[in-house]
This record gives C-alpha cells, structure tokens and sequence, in this order.
C-alpha cells in the first residue's frame, strides 16, 4: 500500500478553507438566522454543521449515507419529492459537498427545487485543495463553473479565497444565492 504524503501546503490550504467555511456560515447565520426558518444542511457528517451558528432556526440534515443519521437519507443527484417537498426549505447550507457528487447538475438542480421561493442557499466549494474524502472526489469549481451551476440563482455573492502569491489559483469559494 502506497504511503499517503501530505504536504505543508495542504495543511496550511485545509486550515484556511476549515477557517473560510466557518466564517461563511457565521456570516450567513448573522443575516438569515431567524424563529421560523427551516434550514436543511446537507452532508455536515461528524461535526456540527450550521446547528453551532444556527441557534433559531430548525436544522434538518441530509446524506446519502444510510449511517449518518441524517434526517433525510438521499441522493442529492436525484429528484427525491417522495422524501423532500418541493418549496420546503427557507435556506440550503451545502459546505463541501459539491465536489462529492457525481453530478452537480442534478446537485443543484435538487436545492433548487426543494428551496422555498426566495430561499437562500449558502454553498462552499474547495479548488486548491488535494483530494479528500469520502470519496468520490470527483470536480473542482472556478469561478466560472459555479456561474453556471447557479445560473437559475440570483447570485448576491460569489467570494474566493486566494493562495498567496499564485494568482488565478484559488484556495477556496462561498457562494450565497437566492431562488
């Protein structure tokens, strides 16, 4: 079995994105943080998620992982109304989740549907960043892509965390859109 080397970047690049996602949920929960909204947080698997930021609102999760104890056992890729209504969710937290799925497509397509009009998602998504698990590990998004994933969103914000001094080879991304 070949031995696994992980570099100092790697650790200093996960360090920033753990850091970057933990502000960013922060910062969401500070502007939509509320007693009657239903948040669905999707694949937070051993720690706490959005429930740390999250205090008023109810948070529901999901996972495609049947030992998960999510909520809602589900495949983001798929249509899943047997499971989730659509127009149910006021908010969609997807924090390093995207470059798991086998089709993003369909990924977003899904919190797209399941969003009440208006709703909120609030989604991060790593690019320079070695793979990880649980694998698959199968995309990585610029900018662009993530323009276009989020194409049927208004977009509010799109924000990069850059490497230091590599231009055009960012560390990470958070994108806040509505439906």
């Amino acid at each position: 079995m070949r031995k696994i080397i992980v570099s100092e970047q790697d650790v200093l690049h996960l360090s920033l994105l753990r850091e970057n996602v933990k502000k960013f949920i922060m910062n969401c929960a500070e502007k939509y943080d509320h007693e009657d909204c239903l948040l669905l947080d999707i694949a937070p698997q051993d720690h706490n998620g959005s429930r740390e930021f999250f205090k008023k609102s109810k948070v529901e999760t999901l996972d495609i992982d049947k030992n998960s104890n999510a909520n809602y056992i589900a495949d983001l890729c798929q249509n899943n109304s047997s499971v989730i209504p659509e127009n149910f969710f006021d908010i969609v937290v997807c924090t390093e989740v995207l470059e798991h799925t086998l089709n993003p497509f369909e990924a977003v397509k899904e919190i797209y549907r399941i969003l009440k009009p208006n709703g909120i998602a609030c989604i991060s998504v790593p690019f320079n960043l070695r793979i990880h698990g649980p694998l698959p590990d199968c995309w990585r998004f610029t900018e662009h892509g993530l323009r276009e994933l989020f194409k049927s969103f208004e977009i509010y914000e799109l924000n990069i965390l850059e490497t230091k001094n590599r231009d055009l080879m960012p560390i990470h991304y958070t994108l806040l859109a509505k439906k």
